[in-house]
């Protein structure tokens, strides 16, 4: 959406026509405030929520294990999550594929939890035996957010666990159940199938790589509406980039990457004018790999001043990183969209205001990119592990407006006139620019 809506000049209006063009106004912004977004996220109380996939199938989890419901490889799931206890989905295999099992948990806009709160999900053989399990926490910031933990069957000679054709049994619950509120979360879960190389063992051992950080780009940043689910995931290059985050609010971004390349990244928050307090955690960026996995976040507290978060250093993309030590560089295995997933915790609106804020995002990608390992077959969905040319921003997309959901729910409301717009992007303005820092947490 392009900045001014081209508009002729008309006479200026009399008192009346005033009063008429400040209810055209008033309306057009009540239209966007009440928009309903892609995927089904509506605003509330003005933070838009998670946009599901609008190709979800609907599933339910059961609570005993023999009622349990497949997940197709390859499609997205739509479910949800009680307090109450496990629920439990059923995922077929073959004997040669690696499996990634991801799940959303998606707690409601303004939905009280606490820092232990999250979900946990295993992965189990027939026979009730571990192959994989993680876990996901809202941690100390304590504000409602998408969280998504991974787990994974994977084939290796090294392995005598979970490596036979049969039927898995994926259990998730939450964290927190004695003492958790009542209320329900929705779940998006994902199931992606990587197919073995042709000779085993054929790309050896992780490589050395420089593990210093490189410098963020500078330049003038580029607005760049974030999306408000993996699924609409804005495509990003390298550049910076910028969009307006509300409290409360989780952008999502797409980065292409290639085998051989890398990716470094930060997010910076504008400070405030004239308005102090201190919101723990405030600005959090994570980084997710293409199948969802977080393979590093971390977290800064805001008091008002400038604060920038970084990603940590991370390994150019390649399939030996699966034998490296640490969650980070193994995350880093294979080539596709990764997510930079940017998130501005709710307690921020108590000192700050509602926003928007501005953030900007520095993205810098570089390594040389190179041929892919030779698979015996193709991954599930067809190409999850590869690089296309749409996958990059396009010029249309990168000259957008900032603010996100809130952009496209004036678009999507019909509300053409470009007075509410203008109104919207000259309250984003007000927000002043100013240097400082508060402390950094490393997650994960």
């Amino acid at each position: 959406m392009g900045r001014g809506d081209g508009a002729r000049r008309r006479a200026a209006p009399g008192r009346a026509g005033t009063r008429g063009l400040v209810r055209l106004v008033a309306a057009g912004v009540a239209l966007a405030t009440a928009a309903v977004l892609p995927g089904g996220a509506a605003l509330a109380s003005g933070t838009p929520g998670y946009a599901f996939a609008g190709d979800a199938v609907p599933v339910e989890g059961a609570n005993d294990p023999a009622d349990a419901v497949a997940l197709e490889p390859g499609a997205v799931h739509r479910s949800s999550l009680s307090p109450g206890g496990p629920v439990h989905y059923r995922v077929d295999l073959d004997a040669a594929s690696t499996a990634y099992v991801s799940v959303t948990a998606v707690p409601a806009p303004g939905a009280e939890v606490a820092a232990a709160d999250g979900i946990r999900v295993s992965l189990q053989d027939a026979a009730g035996g571990s192959c994989s399990s993680g876990s996901a926490t809202f941690g100390a910031a304590r504000s409602p957010r998408p969280v998504t933990a991974l787990v994974q069957r994977e084939i290796s000679s090294g392995r005598t666990r979970c490596q036979d054709a049969g039927t898995y049994r994926l259990v998730v619950e939450r964290s927190r159940t004695p003492d958790a509120p009542s209320d329900s979360w929705d779940l998006e879960l994902t199931t992606t199938t990587e197919p073995p190389l042709r000779k085993d063992g054929a790309t050896g051992t992780p490589g050395a790589w420089d593990s210093s950080s490189p410098e963020p780009l500078s330049g003038e940043p580029v607005n760049r509406p974030g999306g408000a689910g993996f699924a609409e995931a804005a495509p990003l290059g390298q550049g910076v980039w910028r969009d307006g985050l509300r409290p409360g609010q989780t952008l999502f971004y797409a980065v292409p990457l290639d085998w051989g390349r890398r990716l470094s990244a930060t997010a910076e928050l504008d400070g405030t004018d004239g308005r102090s307090g201190f919101a723990t955690n405030a600005l959090r960026l994570a980084l997710h790999d293409p199948v969802r996995g977080e393979a590093d976040a971390a977290a800064r507290s805001y008091a008002g001043r400038r604060i920038s978060v970084a990603l940590a250093a991370l390994p150019p993309v390649d399939h030996a990183n699966r034998r490296a030590g640490g969650r980070t560089a193994g995350a880093m295995r294979v080539a596709g969209r990764y997510y930079l997933v940017v998130h501005l915790a709710a307690q921020v609106a108590e000192d700050f205001g509602e926003g928007p804020f501005t953030v900007t995002l520095r993205v810098r990608v570089d390594g040389a990119a190179r041929s892919g390992p030779d698979y015996a077959g193709e991954p599930v969905p067809p190409g999850a592990f590869e690089v296309s040319a749409g996958d990059g921003p396009t010029a249309a997309g990168a000259a957008g407006s900032g603010g996100g959901a809130v952009m496209r729910a004036v678009a999507a409301g019909g509300f053409a006139t470009g007075t509410a717009l203008l109104l919207v992007l000259g309250v984003w303005t007000v927000v002043a620019r100013r240097g400082g820092g508060a402390r950094t947490t490393r997650h994960g």
